[in-house]
């Protein structure tokens, strides 16, 4: 059995998270430096087995692309061309920070915890997957 991965990318930080081997629960993996993230998938795809990656699709809420799709298509042209056996698929992200946020903030964490965008992306990553999981 493989598991699913989620991206939540960010031009400074990607926040990620992956599914479990029967692709019924989602969790948090870690945030990297978008610098670092291809040598972080290279490893953990050799140490995990991965079918399918998620990348979250910023949409504004008229449907257009957000400013930062930009970034976004120049990594997914340098992901397939490292790793062209590794199927992708697009999931809208809209609002999944502010999620994150809120789900900081019913979880009981600290003002200090919350201010770390890191953690905001991981989560973010983490809803990504979920919404892909419970469609």
């Amino acid at each position: 059995m493989a598991r699913i991965m989620a991206l939540d990318f960010g031009t400074k930080r990607t926040g990620i998270a992956v599914s479990d081997e029967l692709k019924m629960i989602a969790s948090g993996l870690t945030t990297v430096k978008t610098s670092e993230l291809l040598d972080f998938l290279d490893k953990y795809f050799k140490e995990e087995n991965v079918e399918l990656v998620l990348v979250g699709e910023p949409k504004q809420k008229d449907d257009s692309a957000s400013e930062s799709e930009v970034y976004i298509q120049e990594f997914l042209k340098v992901f397939t061309k490292k790793f062209p056996e590794m199927p992708l698929k697009r999931v809208d992200e809209r609002f999944t920070s502010k999620m994150a946020f809120q789900s900081m903030i019913d979880s009981g964490l600290k003002k200090k915890k919350r201010r770390d965008k890191a953690l905001v992306d991981e989560i973010s990553a983490t809803i990504i997957l979920q919404t892909y999981l419970y469609e």
